[in-house]
């Protein structure tokens, strides 16, 4: 009896350190934002949390998967546009999880598998697009590289809710063609708009001859308005302009 009594007693704390140890393996608490992916003996069974969750050690094994927005830096990549034009464009992709189950078993480490993709798709539609449409159309960029790259994550149970180009940085010979370039449109617009203001002159110039030979008495105003401004100033030389009607005057006689 005393020899039952000590085996016993020799291999009831090793009993207690084997169902604590079951039981720590048994339980799973998951947060809100976690899910569980459950396998049975190899066999996918089902996602199960949040809260708790209870599996069989040895038989069973869950991987726990995240289901918050992860901010994925895409690492600058060499982009040649359609107009031949060498830049770098580094950009950040928003995705998350939407299916666990797909993000587990349909590919292996889904942030570096899409990492990868975002790299490749950033090179890919940018190059289909001017250099012009890089620097003023971003947002309509990061719409078409976001529904790209949905498109191919959707199998994986990612969803990619946004991508933004962070920068696109020019060499230095491209950055004085474009300074160049904007000097150039920037006279030409004033070019455009002298010769507008030419014509719109010209036009009122007109408008006032055809009305002042309508009216001689009208001209004769005029050269009385032209010597009271020009005796305002306290000019030494006064140039008095004679009209042609009273020259005539003397000419016939």
């Amino acid at each position: 009896m005393a020899l039952e009594f000590s085996s016993i007693s020799f291999f009831a704390p090793i009993l207690l350190l084997i169902v604590i140890v079951f039981l720590v393996s048994a339980i799973n608490i998951f947060r809100e934002y976690e899910r569980g992916v459950v396998f049975t003996l190899g066999r996918f069974w089902r996602v199960k949390g949040p809260g708790l969750v209870i599996i069989v050690p040895l038989i069973q094994q869950v991987v726990r998967v995240d289901l918050r927005t992860v901010v994925l830096e895409v690492p600058t990549q060499d982009v040649i546009s359609r107009d031949n034009v060498s830049v770098k464009v580094s950009a950040v992709v928003y995705l998350r999880v939407v299916d666990p189950e797909k993000a587990i078993i349909q590919v292996v480490d889904f942030l570096n598998a899409t990492s990868q993709l975002s790299q490749t798709m950033l090179r890919s539609v940018l190059g289909k697009h001017l250099l012009d449409e890089m620097l003023a159309e971003r947002e309509r960029l990061n719409l078409d590289i976001q529904q790209a790259l949905d498109a191919q994550t959707d199998g994986w149970g990612i969803k990619v809710s946004n991508v933004e180009i962070k920068q696109v940085d020019l060499t230095e010979s491209m950055i004085r063609a474009i300074a160049r370039q904007a000097e150039a449109e920037r006279e030409r617009r004033a070019k455009v708009i002298h010769a507008e203001g030419e014509l719109q002159a010209s036009e009122k110039l007109f408008q006032a001859a055809r009305i002042l030979a309508q009216e001689p008495q009208a001209i004769q105003l005029r050269y009385l308005e032209t010597l009271t401004v020009i005796g305002a100033d306290k000019n030494t030389t006064v140039v008095f302009p004679l009209p042609m009607d009273l020259i005539s005057l003397f000419c016939k006689k």
